[in-house]
């Protein structure tokens, strides 16, 4: 039997090469208790050598790194400029619509003016800069706390201001998305407003690019079963085409070349 520092480096090379790991199948393969485990992860989350997360844990280079508004506008953007061209085609006239703050969802905001009577709330500087320009959109804005990084709104006020609101989608950027984890964001108050804002519509779309998938942020926004529809391009890994359609998610897929 390995001793603890034996065994822990073991895990972490384990987690590094796979990606994820899980406490009751390292508990079988090193002999020793799902307590002694856990512990062990807990360790090696305090020294971030990897990130524990329920059940588990996932390596260091699978957690996305963060990016500001201009350095994600010119990542994958003719993707992005296919994706929205996708996600503009869920979008009616006379509907009233959440459009989160990021970049793939300002390349939807931008193709909105042929749209008639639109009611679309943002919580993105971007965004209400966009639609700024279509008359015969009404345009909502959450206030709040500016973050500069991302041009986001957030924070108590930014809650408040849907209260008593309904909508009829929510269109959702991505930052990471997995199996386990779901959709997923780095900055915590994002998070949170992300969750409400899909509490308040009927239905929850949701586009990222394919390089998103397999990674994980840091807070979870939603499950992928709570999705209705995920835009997306052709590099999609097989694996999350199965799980996708077994959670009953509407998967559009748009031609990566």
């Amino acid at each position: 039997m390995l001793n603890t520092i034996e065994r822990r480096h073991a895990i972490i090379t384990q987690v590094n090469e796979s990606g994820r790991i899980d406490v009751a199948e390292l508990a079988d393969k090193f002999m020793v208790s799902r307590v002694t485990i856990r512990t062990d992860l807990n360790e090696l989350d305090k020294k971030r050598l990897l990130v524990r997360t329920r059940g588990g844990a996932v390596a260091i280079s699978k957690i996305t790194k963060e990016l500001s508004v201009k350095e994600k506008h010119c990542e994958n953007l003719p993707i992005k400029e296919k994706l929205a061209q996708a996600v503009v085609k869920l979008i009616n006239n006379n509907e009233s619509i959440i459009i989160d703050s990021g970049t793939t969802t300002e390349e939807v905001t931008k193709l909105l003016s042929e749209h008639k009577n639109l009611v679309v709330m943002t919580n993105g500087l971007n965004i209400a800069s966009e639609l700024a320009h279509f008359e015969e959109t009404e345009v909502l804005m959450t206030g709040g706390t500016l973050r500069h990084k991302s041009l986001s709104f957030y924070g108590r006020q930014a809650e408040s201001s849907f209260n008593n609101l309904r909508f009829d989608k929510v269109i959702l950027g991505v930052d990471g998305i997995d199996m386990t984890a779901g959709i997923t964001t780095h900055f915590e108050h994002e998070a949170t407003l992300n969750r409400l804002m899909c509490q308040k519509a009927i239905k929850i779309i949701a586009v990222t690019d394919s390089s998103k998938f397999g990674r994980s942020g840091f807070h979870i926004i939603a499950s992928l079963n709570q999705i209705d529809t995920l835009v997306t391009d052709s590099n999609i890994p097989e694996s999350y085409k199965d799980f996708l359609a077994s959670v009953h998610v509407k998967l559009i897929i748009v031609d990566a070349e």
